[in-house]
């Protein structure tokens, strides 16, 4: 058994802010991470035109602000130096390849007792803290949906999480399935490499520029959330007209809202829906089947492709090993609680970065974590 004050899970940019935020009341953690890197959904599982979405000042970790050379609008490449640079200055020094299999309560110490294997020598190791931080991030597990017939599909099947960019699609009958900002995006590089490009919209979805974005944030700091999402929404009609003749159509409810409500965020649009109204990228409605190479759909419409990538988001596997809390987090791994108290259990369980507020609200997480858990110590 070795024993920490406190245990982090998780050593994405949450479990990072965590870290940096312990260190600078110097009290002792570990963070046990199951990738052999930190931020490994931006170091190794993430396309090449990535960028953040929301400009830098929004999404600065504690305690370290962007360089002033970087853009307003930070490439992945330059997110991950600014994480390189934040592990070094904080001194942080992750344990890799731990996964996580049980975390749960001892009534008799009063403290949480993890097991998590050693993925390099395959031993199970036991750990004990006084706090424990589920940093484990929204995008944990890659999810595909089950598909009639997808097994039968002769061409190439990946998630997201695998594609780098579309060199090698040229003149390739590929499908997006997923409208959000990773299928759009993913879907516009294809479109840019000379793919023949298609995809799935289910769903309704905000269409908003990075512009507006910005101005709504600023806005919700003097205005209620209802009137910023209705200036958004004729923001958006009138930027991008009607986009129901092209398959996309607006929800009732406001993007702000929704976001909050149910963590659907608003599609930002870089440059695709350009090219679905010049009809470079074709937008098709959800999937019924597959066979083959032909996917056949909703509309009973059938087309062949020769590639599928899933842009189908992830799951939380939280409740898989999480014990014994029937207070913080809910069976998707999401807090039962609004903010401002969504980050705090019973008995020193914590989660970070789980708020649907990206990473500006995984900071206000992370801070003030370590501040309750300093003035418990």
């Amino acid at each position: 058994m070795q024993e920490y004050p406190v245990i982090v899970v998780g050593a994405g940019p949450s479990g990072l802010a965590t870290a940096a935020c312990l260190n600078q009341h110097s009290i002792p953690y570990i963070l046990l991470e199951r990738e052999d890197r930190f931020a490994s959904l931006w170091t190794k599982y993430s396309y090449d035109r990535l960028h953040l979405h929301l400009p830098k000042q929004f999404c600065t970790l504690p305690h370290m602000p962007f360089p002033a050379s970087f853009p307003t609008y930070v490439s992945k490449y330059r997110f991950i130096e600014y994480l390189d640079s934040y592990v070094s200055h904080f001194k942080i020094s992750p344990l890799y390849r731990r996964c996580v299999e049980e975390a749960s309560f001892d009534e008799g110490s009063k403290k949480w007792v993890v097991m998590a294997r050693n993925l390099s020598s395959g031993e199970v190791e036991k750990y004990s803290g006084r706090f424990l931080v589920v940093a484990t991030g929204e995008t944990s597990n890659p999810y595909t949906p089950e598909i009639e017939g997808l097994h039968t599909f002769t061409g190439n099947v990946l998630h997201s999480t695998l594609y780098k960019n579309g060199k090698g699609y040229s003149d390739k009958n590929v499908l997006v399935v997923g409208a959000g900002n990773s299928g759009m995006e993913i879907a516009l590089d294809l479109a840019n490499h000379g793919a023949k490009t298609s995809i799935v919209v289910r769903s309704p979805g905000h269409v908003l520029s990075r512009e507006m974005i910005y101005m709504g944030l600023i806005m919700l700091k003097y205005f209620p959330a209802s009137m910023v999402d209705s200036l958004m929404v004729l923001l958006s009609k009138f930027g991008y007209g009607d986009l129901t003749k092209f398959g996309i159509s607006r929800p009732k409810e406001g993007p702000f809202f929704m976001k909050v409500a149910y963590g659907k965020y608003p599609i930002i649009d870089v440059g695709t829906l350009s090219k679905v109204k010049s009809g470079e990228i074709q937008v098709l409605p959800a999937i019924s089947s597959v066979r083959s190479n032909n996917v056949t759909f909703v509309n009973g419409k059938t087309h062949p492709f020769d590639t599928i990538v899933f842009c189908t988001g992830f799951k939380r596997s939280t409740n898989k090993w999480l014990k014994g809390d029937d207070y913080l987090l809910n069976d998707d791994g999401i807090p039962k609680h609004d903010s401002p108290d969504h980050w705090k259990g019973k008995n020193g369980l914590y989660c970070v970065g789980l708020s649907r507020r990206g990473l500006h609200g995984a900071t206000g997480d992370a801070l003030n974590i370590a501040d309750d858990i300093k003035s418990l110590l």
